[in-house]
């Protein structure tokens, strides 16, 4: 047998001492999952296996280096509907371990979390290196091993274990390491093969695709609007039944924000199929159709009819925005309200309500990647994570085909998955 690199004692623990324990993958699920089978079965051996030398890097860039831990969302029937992929399991999933449990784990460590505007929970130090540093001590606290560049390439189920063939700096290409049970908490693949060690063992695998992307759009020039906020907007894909609201963000290569990623999380399959190639329509002003919008000018009109357009702006767009707008509807920004004529003015209304662009291409950020694909839900059992294929070994996190919109969810998804997973409850 082949020793963990660094800790000195045999890969296989003596049972009397209790069952080791290894979980595949350094991320945020991974290290849920070790700390909450150290916490349940203390005798155990618990080792954490990671590839690269970086520890929890989604962790450390999410929420722009302040970590959105968690959403400020109570009610695990309302907190599924943010999955699409993946939402009837966690329902279920959710009462062992949901969002106030989060909240309270955290906080019972000493991490005080607050909660935005938009219901994004988030440290009060603004920092994601509070969350890191808190996983970090309850390592040590508990005495889970951590291992930084062993990466497993093969698992394979013996009558008594499992059996890893790993390779890193410290341990030679090839070599065994033996465990009692294992929890897979590697993180998605962008590459189908990326999975092939899991096939192997029998589990079905969705293919991955990306999912919380931006759309480019490379020919339009409402890009010049960049930095741009508008919110909020209704965006449909043209030819499916993709529609979300919510903020959105005019970037130099075209739109993101929470509208466009939820729009790319509900639709990462239907997106791919079109090789993301499609129209998107925008209501610039949310839920408001046409007739609203003319029943409001007129309203309007007696105290606006002599104001220019360029300088009356009665839907509170941003100034930019509106102007584009206007030039976009072939309306002259020095005509007053009263001057437009019928014809101008059901331009005008087209424009806000049912506005066109041609998306060619999508923007995904490395460091953030998250795919939708991965071990499909049948083959694991969501009441305690465990493979239903490979009886000892337990899933959390990304690796698993779930997948959600920005927000907190994923990390939600992670911590939950990575507790039960944990708990090493399975038919043994």
């Amino acid at each position: 047998m082949c020793p963990i690199p660094g800790n000195g004692r045999p890969a296989r623990a003596d049972k009397l001492g209790g069952m080791n324990v290894l979980v595949i993958g350094g991320g945020a699920a991974g290290f849920f999952a070790a700390l909450s089978c150290k916490h349940h079965h203390p005798d155990c051996s618990v080792t954490i296996l990671e590839k690269s030398q970086k520890l929890l890097a989604k962790v450390k860039v999410s929420g722009g280096g302040r970590c959105n831990v968690t959403h400020a969302c109570f009610d695990n029937a309302q907190l599924a509907k943010f999955y699409p992929r993946g939402a009837r399991q966690l329902k279920k999933a959710f009462f062992q371990f949901d969002a106030s449990d989060t909240v309270e784990w955290f906080q019972s460590r000493g991490v005080k979390l607050k909660t935005e505007g938009d219901n994004r929970m988030f440290p009060v130090t603004n920092s994601s290196q509070t969350i890191i540093d808190c996983l970090l001590n309850e390592l040590d606290t508990l005495g889970v091993d951590l291992r930084k560049g062993v990466a497993v390439s093969k698992i394979s189920k013996e009558e008594t274990d499992f059996v890893l063939t790993a390779k890193g700096k410290e341990i030679q290409k090839g070599s065994e390491i033996h465990a009692d049970q294992v929890i897979v908490a590697s993180g998605g693949s962008p590459k189908l093969e990326g999975f092939d060690w899991l096939k192997e063992l029998g589990h079905a695998i969705t293919p991955p695709v990306p999912s919380l992307f931006t759309f480019n759009m490379p020919n339009e020039p409402i890009v010049k609007l960049m930095g741009v906020v508008a919110t909020p907007v209704t965006l449909k894909i043209q030819g499916t039944n993709l529609v979300s609201e919510g903020p959105l963000l005019i970037t130099h290569w075209g739109m993101s924000g929470p509208a466009v990623l939820k729009l790319s999380s509900f639709g990462a399959r239907e997106l791919n199929a079109l090789s993301y190639r499609f129209e998107v329509r925008v209501n610039w002003l949310g839920a408001r159709n046409g007739q609203e919008i003319r029943d409001s000018l007129d309203a309007e009109m007696k105290t606006i009819d002599k104001r220019k357009l360029g300088n009356k702006n009665p839907f509170q767009l941003p100034n930019r925005l509106w102007l584009f707008l206007l030039e976009k509807s072939r309306l002259d920004a020095e005509i007053t309200w009263g001057q437009m004529k019928k014809k101008s003015l059901n331009k005008l209304v087209d424009t806000l309500t049912n506005d066109s662009y041609r998306a060619d291409g999508k923007t995904t950020f490395k460091e953030e990647f998250v795919t939708s694909g991965g071990v499909a839900l049948k083959d694991v059992s969501f009441e305690t994570m465990e493979s239903r294929i490979c009886s000892g070994m337990y899933f959390a996190g990304e690796v698993l085909d779930i997948d959600a919109v920005t927000g907190g969810f994923n990390f939600q998804a992670a911590w939950t998955t990575g507790f039960i997973a944990g708990k090493l409850r399975g038919s043994r």
